[in-house]
């Protein structure tokens, strides 16, 4: 059993639930009284077939009609059933737990949201640190990486092509596209001449963006 944010424990799934069943059931009693459904002077079928006909076990009907029992909405005879007393008291029960039982049901709703929402951030900081751990072994393995370049008005490239300028020896950069006036080159070849303010996308590693800035300028 865990701890929450407060440092209280927080109570089992299994005993909030048992906590909202029999208030539930001590609840539909009374209406169904108020309903007369159940009239008053009706004797209740024994704790076993109650607890067959909400499918809940004895102790939680036990505890259902100790909760009426104490408005006098019922009476309960020992190994003799259950003895209906008074609607008016039921009507008061209803008006006593009903919003009680919301709030109940609302605060134990509020800690499934909460601990839903913890469990998502956690897998949400699993999810990132294997991608972050997936994408640190792929810069370790690959060295090479993807920049852009544009040529200037002033650049000593213009004019000519990536053959003349022995591009690829002199930075060491392979082009894998040029972006020119809105469209893009791909693969351009080593007769393609070089324009001004042509983006030019290369592949190389880190020391290869400081040559080809050189180079371009």
């Amino acid at each position: 059993m865990g701890t929450d944010q407060l440092g209280l424990e927080k109570p089992s799934k299994k005993k909030r639930d048992s906590v909202a069943i029999y208030a539930k059931i001590a609840m539909d009693i009374a209406n169904r009284i108020v309903n007369g459904e159940i009239p008053e002077g009706k004797r209740l079928s024994g704790r076993s077939l109650m607890s067959s006909e909400y499918g809940v076990s004895p102790e939680t009907i036990r505890r259902a009609f100790s909760l009426l029992e104490e408005l006098q909405v019922v009476q309960v005879f020992q190994n003799s059933g259950v003895l209906v007393r008074s609607k008016e008291n039921a009507a008061k029960y209803i008006a006593r737990h009903g919003n009680r039982n919301a709030t109940r049901t609302l605060l134990v709703r509020m800690r499934e949201l909460i601990e839903a929402h913890e469990n998502i951030e956690r897998e949400l900081f699993e999810i990132t640190k294997s991608l972050i751990d997936s994408t640190e072994r792929f810069t370790a393995s690959n060295p090479f990486y993807t920049f852009e370049c544009t040529l200037v008005p002033s650049s000593s490239t213009l004019h000519k092509t990536l053959g003349e300028l022995s591009f690829w020896q002199q930075t060491h950069a392979t082009v894998i596209a040029i972006r020119r006036e809105g469209s893009i080159i791909l693969s351009p070849g080593p007769d393609i001449v070089l324009e001004a303010l042509d983006v030019l996308v290369l592949v190389g590693d880190q020391a290869t963006r400081t040559a080809v800035e050189a180079f371009i300028q």
